[in-house]
């Protein structure tokens, strides 16, 4: 589609302004973050990073708080979907946020899991053996009262992610004059920047994970098995790890 160019430097700009406020301010916190961790006496590997640590000490205030991160992130994934957005054509539509294809989306979504989901384990484990990554705690503890939230919180940053580096970042970036596998490659070093926190196995999972969902929305033109597939990952991160964990070695 060929843009104007005052057209193309307005997206530019909006891009800049979305990422500044959602993912590229995660992805510059998790740079800094490992730059500090390699900087510290202790190896990489003796260090930890929490995924879901707690917000109080009350249980009560504590899902108060974490619902309120849930609640404002999915702030902004409203925002890219209203500045998607065009007269007579429906966002969730155009970028496949919908449940028309559901069966299939769910299909989609379960290859995904395992292609994603089992080597991610396994490159987790090696980079951990091999002092690339810090010890990833999925969340602070597995009561009855916190599993719910936990899935929320899961579900929130498979909205996230996948809507941002998805549905919006490809249609933006698309209009801008960007080639196709520019875009892929471009968003999935954006994933693997944000997870940089996690250490140097995290970056090279995300990257490829970033590689594999773009290729599939390119091909698929739905966001939806991707936003699934992402939030079944972290369910089991969050609340599966966690209960196997005590059995584990």
């Amino acid at each position: 589609m060929s843009v104007p160019s005052p057209t193309r430097r307005r997206f530019a700009w909006e891009v800049a302004i979305v990422l500044a406020l959602s993912l590229g301010q995660s992805a510059l916190y998790a740079v800094l973050s490992l730059v500090r961790a390699l900087l510290r006496p202790e190896a990489l590997s003796e260090q930890s990073a929490a995924l879901n640590p707690s917000r109080a000490e009350e249980p009560v205030w504590d899902v108060v708080y974490r619902l309120l991160d849930i609640g404002f992130d999915l702030c902004l994934v409203a925002l890219v979907v209203y500045l998607l957005w065009e007269p007579g054509r429906s966002a969730l539509r155009r970028i496949g946020l919908d449940l028309r294809s559901l069966p299939r989306d769910l299909g989609r979504a379960a290859i995904l899991l395992v292609v994603i989901g089992v080597p991610g384990i396994a490159l987790y484990v090696g980079a951990r053996l091999l002092g690339l990554n810090v010890d990833v705690q999925a969340s602070s503890g597995i009561d009855a009262w916190l599993v719910p939230v936990l899935v929320l919180s899961a579900l929130r940053a498979g909205l996230l992610e996948e809507v941002i580096l998805g549905g919006y970042l490809f249609d933006r970036l698309g209009r801008i004059g960007w080639r196709p596998w520019t875009i892929i490659l471009a968003v999935a070093g954006l994933r693997a920047a944000y997870h940089a926190y996690q250490g140097f196995g995290a970056i090279v999972g995300n990257f490829a994970m970033g590689v594999v969902f773009g290729w599939c929305y390119r091909r698929w033109g739905r966001v939806m098995p991707l936003v699934l597939a992402h939030a079944l990952i972290d369910v089991f991160a969050f609340v599966g790890y966690p209960l196997v964990a005590p059995f584990l070695p």
